[in-house]
């Protein structure tokens, strides 16, 4: 298994740094070989210049601003992504992570003269994985259409495998967390991902 972790947080001290550090613990678990993008630590520019527009098309050349971005996700069978969902969506440099990363050519081919619409290039890719967390409760971001959830799942899900191996995850109201709503949540993260990567859990030691 080759993971590509894509994550997000302005804080290194967050709760999303938790779910982050369950993710990779469990990765390692079952054995993966995992690269971990972290795009506040990097300082990731999520502005799609004119430049890059105006080539947006042009193949290869359109990943040269991202190509060490481009070459992770062309490596990887898994793809998951922590964030915390900010106004119902993703946080704008995860957005600015997309549309800078997935590419003509990296993620999707354009239409052509036999297809009228875009077809999926994400073939390789055989497991999404998306762990976020919540500030609304559950029913106001479903009444709202989870932009954020229906994005990387559906949106980015359409690019991949079939059939795809999916997991998702979301502590809800976080605002109104408390230390064991976030344990809780961390042990269900801990076990999606058991499932996700097939990996046995481990069971505790007894004296």
């Amino acid at each position: 298994m080759r993971a590509l972790v894509v994550y997000c947080h302005p804080r290194e001290n967050s709760f999303t740094a938790a779910v982050r550090d369950t993710v990779v613990a469990k990765l390692t678990q079952a054995g993966a070989e995992t690269r971990l993008i972290d795009l506040y630590a990097r300082g990731f520019d999520p502005v799609l210049s004119a430049s890059e527009h105006e080539g947006y098309e042009t193949c290869p050349d359109n990943c040269t601003p991202v190509q060490a971005d481009v070459d992770d996700l062309r490596w990887c069978d898994t793809l998951i992504f922590v964030y915390p969902t900010w106004w119902y969506g993703l946080p704008a440099i995860l957005k600015g992570w997309l549309d800078r990363v997935l590419l003509p050519d990296v993620a999707f081919l354009m239409p052509d003269a036999q297809n009228a619409t875009i077809r999926p290039g994400l073939g390789h890719i055989e497991r999404l994985g998306v762990f976020t967390t919540c500030g609304a409760s559950w029913w106001l971001t479903t009444l709202v259409g989870a932009p954020g959830k229906r994005t990387l799942m559906r949106g980015v899900g359409f690019l991949c495998r079939k059939p795809l191996k999916t997991a998702f995850a979301a502590h809800y109201l976080m605002d109104s967390s408390t230390p064991e709503s976030r344990q809780r949540h961390l042990e269900n993260v801990a076990r999606k991902m058991e499932r996700f990567t097939g990996t046995p859990r481990r069971q505790e030691a007894t004296t």
